[in-house]
């Protein structure tokens, strides 16, 4: 038998109804750590030769 999933933001057993959160409240304050930034995902280092022209450099 598997342990029991908690929830990654406060370790109370998760509801199926939130999963895999325990409340709404942990969905939102996990929702405003991707917003602020606090996660990322990692990707390639940026190169400048890459980017996309601006749409100012058709001119």
């Amino acid at each position: 038998m598997s342990a029991p999933v908690k929830c990654p933001i406060c370790k109370k057993p998760t509801n199926p109804t939130h999963k895999p959160f325990c409340s709404e409240r942990c969905q939102q304050v996990d929702l405003g750590r991707w917003l602020k930034g606090n996660y990322v995902v990692p990707g390639r280092p940026e190169d400048d030769s890459e980017q996309l022209p601006d749409a100012d450099d058709h001119a």
